[in-house]
């Protein structure tokens, strides 16, 4: 028997890093990513062009409101850290800054 995730998203594309001598790279990515929109399916149906981060720490304040577990929602904030935590580091950036942003009220 095959699992499928209660709550889905694509990995981000590279971070479209405008450069610059005023703008670091690992910051940038950190922003970038706080917003990022990609479709996301909470139990099977498509959310479109969704910010990724604030949807995950609703599912997380409230995981029955979406219809999710509080272990799916979990799991979803555990998928965004990887996937996200990916781009971020290629920046530069630290996969602790990321995972800051969820402690954060």
């Amino acid at each position: 028997m095959t699992y499928t995730a209660a709550v889905t998203f694509p990995a981000p594309n590279r971070i479209p890093y405008p450069g610059g001598c005023v703008l670091e790279p690992g910051p940038y990515a950190l922003d970038y990513l706080l917003k990022w929109r990609a479709d996301v399916i909470i139990g099977g149906t498509v959310h479109a062009d969704m910010p990724v981060f604030p949807l995950i720490r609703a599912l997380l304040a409230d995981p029955a409101a979406h219809g999710v577990t509080q272990a799916e929602a979990e799991a979803a904030r555990e998928r965004f850290l990887e996937v996200a935590g990916q781009a971020l580091t290629a920046e530069g950036g630290q996969l602790a800054w990321l995972a800051r942003e969820f402690e954060r009220a």
